[in-house]
């Protein structure tokens, strides 16, 4: 090879290289995957505070706290995290149906996104509408494809393994809007939470989906709260599950909450114990952020003991009641398991106005006894001095002087 023809082929390679160099540098970017458009994007904002939010009225307890510091875990269809409600609220999470890229934060439905902004909803958006727990923050986790089927087979074992990762990513309160079959690895998943501390609140389950008529779990399990409906006028919702197991209620007729895209609202007239639950469970967000030392026992019995409830003070509709956030927060319950906040200092007893008064007339009482007892006492002895001729001032001189 010649000089010149070795000098043309370094010069045609380096060419190369610099283009292939430039063409990197050069070439547009990948245009990135866009977001996808899960789920329905509803109708305009309420112009009323809706029913449900007025039976509640989570305001009182909000001069405690607002739930901040807290993390409720949605086990559900999926959380939206644009809706303006539910926008920084939305944590990255799981998905254990098939798009785990997405995080969780994709709702075909619209269930879970509704369930989030009743629970964690914030304020200040523009509309008469906010979660019980505006300071919250929500972790997704993905477990209904479509919200159905949840009485299928495959779905316990699922739910159980969903529980169990929002244990270990953190979760403070875990909302199951939902009801499945009884299981062994769901019990123990359940078991599993209540033993690390998380609280559990679950839906008391429909009637349309639980043909049978037969307990809903996790519901149904011992340590976890279950929610029944209740309408506008306190009575139970017909289609609400009734058991012994029903610990408390909420509204759960004539819901109304954030849709998975855009910024509307979906309303669900035909309600059900998964909106119900969601109630409860932003309550229970407040509870664990204003009491962070009690035990999962310890919050299910402030939210029982603390009810709107029944005239019979238990029964299989309503469990203890209608949850009551200002009680629930504020209210002083004693037990081994929720004691209030510090021990109580012992009554300090009302101040006496008299009382100066009152410490001159015992020291003249005193000083008066005194003086009566020394003139009982000197008076005999004066008369014994008189009879032997003693005479104050003046000493008796002896007989021979």
């Amino acid at each position: 090879m010649s000089l010149r023809t070795g000098h043309r082929l370094r010069s045609v390679l380096c060419g190369a290289a610099v283009a292939a160099l430039l063409g990197g540098v050069l070439a547009p970017p990948a245009p990135a995957r866009a977001a996808p458009k899960c789920g329905p994007t509803g109708a305009p904002a309420p112009t009323e505070r809706p029913w449900a939010l007025d039976r509640i009225d989570p305001s009182g307890a909000w001069r405690i706290t607002r739930g901040a510091g807290v993390t409720v875990a949605v086990i559900d269809s999926g959380v939206s995290p644009s809706h303006p409600l539910l926008r920084g609220r939305v944590l990255d999470g799981a998905d254990f149906n098939n798009l785990e890229q997405l995080k969780g934060q994709c709702d075909l439905v619209g269930h879970g996104t509704l369930v989030a902004g009743i629970i964690a909803g914030r304020e200040g958006t523009g509309t008469p509408y906010s979660g019980i727990a505006p300071e919250a923050k929500i972790l997704p986790v993905r477990v209904l494809a479509d919200g159905k089927r949840t009485f299928d087979e495959s779905i316990p074992a699922q739910i159980g393994q969903a529980i169990r990762w929002a244990v270990d990513h953190g979760a403070d309160v875990i909302n199951l809007s939902l009801a499945t079959l009884d299981d062994p690895a769901l019990k123990k998943a359940v078991d599993y939470a209540l033993d690390e501390g998380v609280i559990l609140v679950a839906a008391a389950g429909n009637q349309e989906e639980n043909q049978q008529g037969q307990p809903a779990y996790p519901a149904a399990y011992s340590g976890v709260i279950a929610v029944a409906g209740v309408d506008d006028k306190g009575e139970h919702v017909g289609s609400s599950v009734t058991g012994d197991y029903v610990d408390i209620a909420a509204p759960g007729l004539n819901i109304v909450g954030p849709a998975p895209q855009g910024s509307g609202y979906l309303a669900e007239p035909q309600g059900g114990t998964s909106f119900a639950t969601a109630y409860v469970s932003g309550v229970a967000a407040l509870v664990r952020a204003a009491h962070p030392k009690l035990t999962p026992k310890g919050v299910a019995y402030r939210l029982t003991r603390t009810a709107d409830s029944p005239p019979d003070g238990h029964n299989a509709e309503i469990g203890y009641g209608v949850v009551n956030p200002y009680r629930a927060v504020t209210s002083l319950l004693g037990s081994r398991d929720d004691a209030p906040l510090g021990a109580m200092p012992k009554p300090v007893p009302p101040a006496d106005p008299l009382g100066w008064q009152r410490t001159v007339a015992i020291w003249v009482a005193a000083v008066g006894g005194l003086l009566a007892a020394i003139l009982l006492t000197a008076r005999p002895v004066l008369a014994l001095g008189r009879r032997r001729g003693w005479r104050p001032g003046r000493r008796s001189e002896p007989a021979d002087a």
